[in-house]
């Protein structure tokens, strides 16, 4: 009887043993993610890679994540894309440049077995997207400057590159000046980099071409910056600009003496925890409810900057 018990005691454990460890060949650890994104001289795609960072590491501590800049450069994310393959990541989070032309390297890593997420933009063939609610932000922060110019005056829409985000933006902004006839769009297709300083050399360009001008939409917080700077070194005063971002800078612009006036905000930290969350579960075979999901904006303007979060901190 003892040896039954003994034998039954032997199968049982090493049955135990087997099954343990098909629960843990089932789920697979995340070792290692590859970022690429616009440029890590914004601060916005700093907080996306720290956030993304911090989300990985809270699934495993050990796990290495290395976050590259584009710089707008679509054979420079062809390489990269190619690099983060031969290293064997497990997750990608692409801030694609052209959203349609980056599809055949998004396959290329997905047959190599990595899951691909898109954040900020959209990504042709990606497995999931999470980014802000564009066209929203635009219409909150185009919708502002329409306000505050009582609907009526000569604007400008600073334009940059031509990634989904933008694009959703300035169709968002289209939409709500459109609802004013007394707003006069003078030029929405010059493509300001979305820096500091593409936006100081298109607001000179404006301010020469131009000689009334009311407002300016720029589509990120940098070319705001630079935009407002433009228009003081050129004594030109008592033009109202919004702009789309929500950060560090734009929180003391808003605080301090500039023509910066509001900005709708994004969650950088936030989109790239959940990017990072929703390409883990894919790894393991759980599916996201939708394949894209949008963040929603909200307007941070010199009244309220006071009580805004920021997002320049985990939270």
């Amino acid at each position: 009887m003892r040896k039954h018990n003994k034998l039954f005691a032997s199968v049982a454990l090493a049955l135990g043993f087997t099954l343990s460890l098909s629960a843990n060949a089932a789920d697979k650890q995340l070792k290692s993610v590859g970022i690429t994104v616009g440029s890590l001289g914004n601060p916005y795609f700093v907080t996306i890679s720290r956030g993304a960072e911090a989300k990985a590491k809270a699934i495993n501590p050990n796990a290495k994540v290395q976050a590259v800049s584009s710089d707008y450069d679509m054979n420079k994310q062809f390489t990269q894309i190619d690099n983060f393959i031969s290293a064997h990541v497990d997750l990608i989070l692409l801030n694609a440049v052209d959203p349609k032309a980056i599809e055949p390297a998004v396959k290329k890593a997905q047959k190599a077995g990595i899951v691909v997420v898109a954040v900020d933009v959209a990504a042709a063939g990606a497995d999931a997207t999470v980014q802000t609610n564009n066209v929203q932000a635009g219409e909150i922060s185009c919708d502002y400057l329409a306000k505050r110019l009582n609907g009526k005056g000569n604007v400008v829409i600073e334009n940059g590159p031509q990634v989904s985000a933008v694009i959703d933006r300035v169709n968002g902004c289209k939409t709500v000046l459109a609802k004013s006839p007394g707003i006069k769009i003078l030029s929405d297709d010059q493509d300001a980099k979305g820096s500091r300083e593409g936006g100081m050399n298109a607001m000179q360009g404006y301010l020469t071409r131009f000689p009334k001008l009311d407002g300016v939409f720029a589509i990120n917080d940098p070319q705001a910056i630079g935009t407002d700077l433009a228009a003081k070194q050129l004594h030109r005063n008592n033009i109202v600009i919004t702009s789309v971002d929500g950060a560090p800078d734009i929180e003391t612009a808003l605080k301090s003496d500039t023509m910066v006036q509001a900005s709708a905000s994004q969650d950088p930290w936030a989109m790239a925890q959940q990017a990072v969350s929703v390409g883990y579960d894919l790894m393991n075979g759980k599916k996201p409810s939708s394949t894209t999901i949008l963040l929603p904006s909200t307007l941070v303007t010199r009244e309220n900057v006071g009580s805004y979060k920021g997002w320049s901190s985990p939270r």
